[in-house]
């Protein structure tokens, strides 16, 4: 398992560095053939309030599917941005317990390519349970980010999947039967809409 770690608005110190690797080695034991995990530390500084910390860990699964949990934290001292690690963590161990269970689909393709196989359950650990409460979301300020993302070709259905893992409200992907990127979206009253460009 590969792991890389960048920081942005943040000196990753060697203690750091090792704290976060220290996390992110175990997730292996929970779910075998991840190929790469990308961390992304930063501080964002506000101009109004506290400033927010954020790790953001992507964890990329050797048949393609992705799993991303992100963290926002008011800095209250220095060992903030390390809570927020913790927490990204917690997060992606749901996301892998999601990924490891059943889940239909009328693609036999989607299913195989977005859950775990019998010989990856054999081998994994149960992921660690805990009972955390949910953070205080960071007031919004203009656009704290901007973020490059890899368009995958993947069909409707592929789309749906890899949303769910992610348990995000919208995803975008290159349409693999148009070849336009669409934004697929769950709707507040069930189910998902797409946004398909004119």
């Amino acid at each position: 398992m590969e792991i890389s770690i960048h920081g942005d608005g943040i000196r990753i110190s060697e203690s750091l560095d090792n704290y976060t690797r220290s996390r992110i080695d175990k997730l292996d034991r929970y779910l075998p053939n991840i190929a790469h995990v990308g961390v992304e530390l930063a501080i964002i500084r506000t101009h109004r309030g506290a400033d927010i910390a954020i790790a953001q860990i992507t964890v990329q699964h050797a048949r393609g599917a992705i799993l991303r949990a992100e963290e926002r934290m008011n800095i209250e001292n220095r060992d903030t941005i390390r809570f927020a690690v913790n927490k990204a963590v917690d997060k992606l161990h749901r996301q892998i317990d999601r990924f490891k269970s059943k889940r239909r689909s009328k693609n036999q393709r989607v299913r195989d390519r977005y859950r775990a196989t019998m010989a990856e359950l054999d081998i994994a650990e149960d992921v660690p349970q805990y009972d955390l409460p949910e953070p205080e979301a960071a007031e919004p300020e203009d656009i704290l980010r901007r973020k490059q993302v890899e368009l995958i070709p993947m069909n409707e259905d592929e789309a749906i999947e890899q949303l769910e893992l992610l348990d995000h409200n919208f995803y975008m992907f290159m349409n693999a039967d148009t070849t336009q990127v669409n934004v697929l979206y769950r709707r507040e009253n069930g189910g998902y809409g797409i946004l398909v460009p004119q």
